[in-house]
């Protein structure tokens, strides 16, 4: 708790993290706001939308567009401890590099649960605006997609502190880890069968929040083979913890 506290003593006056935080926020709730107004075929989308408990797989689809701003957000903070060399004087101060990753991972969890507990926040209030069935069993019976979006902007966020300390320039770092999840690796996808894509790390961190209809699509067009949310989640741990090590390789080998 000590890394921890130390990090937001760092953090808490960072205008930028919180005004990246607040574009989050926002922008999630535009676009929930956005979709509740439009109308198909004369009937509210909002209805359809916000039904518990098929709710919590379409809300945890849309947040999961918006890990790659949270990865943003940890690219900013460990790249701009680099060009102020506070890091060299952590390590200076007598904190081994495994504390320094150690720190920068829990603030990577606490963001994670922030942003985790804002999709639940916002499921309830507009479950219980629009849903027709208010029950116990109707609210929490698919609640369980919260836990494989958590996971997910872990291992989002740990991905991009890894490329955060091996490029260490922000606006470079940012390119090269949005290039990575939206372009390099679908390229990689696209000549690989299903059977062996569907482990790489972003098919897997993506199989955690599947597209709703994903099942009603395939039929129409060719099936794509994916992992379930439950059977992501091991690969998924696996790659944070392989971004972790990787991190702390990096750490080690590199002179500060």
């Amino acid at each position: 708790m000590n890394l921890l506290r130390t990090e937001f003593r760092k953090i808490s006056p960072y205008r930028t993290f919180w005004t990246i935080l607040a574009i989050y926020a926002v922008l999630i709730v535009l676009l929930l706001y956005g979709s509740m107004s439009m109308e198909v075929n004369g009937k509210s989308l909002g209805n359809e939308t916000f039904q518990f408990p098929q709710l919590w797989m379409r809300l945890t689809y849309v947040a999961h567009f918006f890990n790659l701003l949270l990865g943003i957000l940890v690219i900013v903070l460990i790249t701009d401890e680099y060009s102020f060399r506070t890091i060299r004087q952590q390590v200076i101060d007598g904190l081994s590099r495994a504390e320094v990753v150690l720190a920068k991972f829990y603030v990577v969890l606490a963001l994670a649960v922030f942003s985790t507990v804002f999709i639940l926040a916002l499921g309830f209030y507009f479950g219980l605006l629009y849903s027709a069935d208010k029950s116990l069993q109707a609210m929490f019976s698919q609640i369980d997609y919260l836990p494989y979006y958590f996971v997910q902007a872990v291992a989002y966020m740990a991905l991009a502190m890894l490329v955060a300390f091996i490029v260490r320039k922000s606006g470079l770092a940012i390119i090269v880890f949005i290039a990575y999840t939206k372009i390099v690796e679908p390229i990689i996808h696209f000549n690989l069968p299903d059977h062996i894509d569907k482990y790489f790390p972003m098919k897997a961190l993506d199989s955690l929040t599947p597209m709703p209809g994903q099942d009603l699509f395939g039929q129409l067009t060719s099936p794509i083979e994916q992992l379930s949310p439950a059977m992501a989640t091991v690969p998924s741990l696996l790659y944070v913890g392989l971004f972790l090590l990787l991190t702390y390789i990096v750490l080690k080998m590199r002179d500060l």
